[in-house]
C-alpha cells in the first residue's frame, strides 16, 4: 500500500481513535461522536479526551464534521490513512473460500463466464459493484487461428490466446472452398502466426502472408480483413453486476445520486481508461489489491467513489477485477475478496485458473 509522507504524524491515541471513528462508520453510516466511542469495549478513555483527540484529527485534516452534527466523519486522507496503516485484512470464512472454488471451478474454460460469475459473487459478497475487465488482447499471444464454416458465404475465424482468452470474428465470403482446402490454409497460417502477439501480427502480416501458395482466396481474406481479426475490440471489456446490490447503500437513496452512479459506470470508456491507468502505475501488482479513494483516481466523476482492484494475468496478457463503492465500504474485507478472486482468476500460463491455492479448503 502507498504511503503519503506529507500527512501530518499522529500518536498512538490519534490512531486508535482515527481507526474507531472509520469502523464506527462504515457500520453505522452516521457521524461518530466521542460518546458512543467511549463505550467501545477496549477504549479506555473519557468522553472528552476522546473529544479534543477528534478535533486535532480535524485540525490535521483526518476527520470532518457534516453541517450541524456534533459527530465526525473520515476524509479521504483519513480513509487513506485507515487503509495504508490501520485496517486489518480479515481472512475470508471457510464458507465463502468454498463458495468461491466451487463457482469459479465450473467456469475454467471460458474467460467471458469466468468474469461475469466473479463480478456476480464480488457483488454479492461485499454489496458494492462487481467489476471486471478483460486483458487487453494486443500483448495475447495467438495460441491458434481456426476457420470455421458457419453457412456458404459466412465464415467463422477463432483465434485461441494463450491463457485462455478467445476471440471470435464472422467473415462474409463470396465462396466456400472444400474442408480440406481450408485445413490446408489453416495449417499454413498457423505455422506463420502461431506463437505470435496479435500486435506483432498486426504489424508484420503482409510479410508474413503474402507469398503463401493461396487457391482459396483464404490467406487474401486473412491480409484484407487483418485489422477486424487482430486488432483490440473497441468495446465490451468492462462487465459489472450488482447494481441493485450498492443500490442498497445509504449513499445511493437520493434519485440524483443514483442517476450520477448509473452514468459514471455505465461511460464504459472512462471506467477502462481509469482502470488501466491504476494498472499502468502499479505493473507489479498482479494478484495484490490497489486501493484508490475519491479524487485519487485523477476522474472528477469518481470523486465520490472509491475503487478495490487487483490486475490479474491470464497468459501473457492482463486485465483487473474488483469493486466500486462509496467511499464508506470495509476496505479491509474488499481487499481480501479482490485479492483471493484474483488470485483464483490468475492464469499465468495456460494450465487453467490458480484454484489450488493453498489457502482455499480442498
Amino acid at each position: 500500500m502507498e504511503h503519503n509522507d506529507d500527512r501530518p504524524s499522529l500518536s498512538q491515541r490519534e490512531r486508535n481513535i482515527l481507526r474507531l471513528v472509520v469502523e464506527q462508520f462504515v457500520d453505522t453510516a452516521g457521524p461518530v461522536g466521542s460518546r458512543s466511542l467511549a463505550k467501545e469495549k477496549n477504549v479506555d478513555l473519557s468522553p472528552a479526551t476522546i473529544r479534543n483527540t477528534m478535533a486535532d484529527l480535524e485540525d490535521m485534516g483526518y476527520l470532518d464534521h457534516p453541517y450541524t452534527s456534533a459527530g465526525r466523519i473520515p476524509t479521504q486522507l483519513g480513509y487513506r490513512t485507515f487503509v495504508d496503516e490501520l485496517m486489518d485484512t480479515p481472512e475470508l470464512s471457510d464458507v465463502e473460500k468454498e463458495v468461491l472454488k466451487v463457482k469459479l471451478a465450473r467456469l475454467v474454460s471460458d474467460t467471458d463466464e469466468l468474469l461475469s460469475e466473479s463480478t456476480r459473487l464480488l457483488s454479492k459478497l461485499t454489496n458494492l459493484l462487481g467489476i471486471a475487465l478483460s486483458p487487453r488482447l494486443s500483448s495475447g499471444v495467438l495460441e491458434r487461428l481456426d476457420i470455421v464454416p458457419l453457412s456458404r458465404s459466412r465464415l467463422m475465424f477463432v483465434l485461441s490466446i494463450e491463457g485462455g482468452v478467445v476471440k471470435t470474428v464472422v467473415i462474409e465470403t463470396e465462396s466456400l472452398p472444400p474442408r480440406s482446402k481450408i485445413d490446408r490454409v489453416v495449417s499454413l497460417l498457423n505455422e506463420r502466426l502461431a506463437g505470435l502477439t496479435l500486435r506483432e501480427i498486426r504489424d508484420t502480416y503482409e510479410e508474413r502472408l503474402r507469398d503463401l501458395p493461396d487457391e482459396t482466396g483464404l490467406v487474401q481474406l486473412v491480409i484484407d480483413e487483418s485489422t477486424l481479426l487482430f486488432s483490440e475490440p473497441d468495446e465490451g471489456r468492462l462487465q459489472f453486476d450488482g447494481t441493485q446490490n450498492i443500490l442498497a447503500q445509504p449513499e445511493f437513496q437520493e434519485p440524483d445520486d443514483i442517476r450520477h452512479l448509473i452514468e459514471t459506470i455505465e461511460d464504459e470508456d472512462r471506467i477502462v481508461q481509469v482502470l488501466e491507468n491504476l494498472f499502468e502505475a502499479n505493473p507489479e501488482a498482479v494478484g495484490q489489491a490497489i486501493v484508490r479513494i475519491g479524487s485519487e483516481t485523477d476522474e472528477e466523476e469518481m470523486d465520490a467513489y472509491s475503487i478495490v482492484m487487483s490486475p490479474y494475468r491470464l497468459g501473457s496478457t492482463v486485465g483487473s477485477l474488483g469493486v466500486i463503492g462509496p467511499k464508506r465500504m470495509d476496505y479491509g474485507r474488499a481487499v481480501a475478496l479482490v485479492e483471493k478472486m484474483a488470485s483464483a482468476v490468475n492464469r499465468p500460463s495456460d494450465d487453467g485458473p490458480s484454484l489450488e491455492d493453498p489457502s482455499l479448503p480442498s
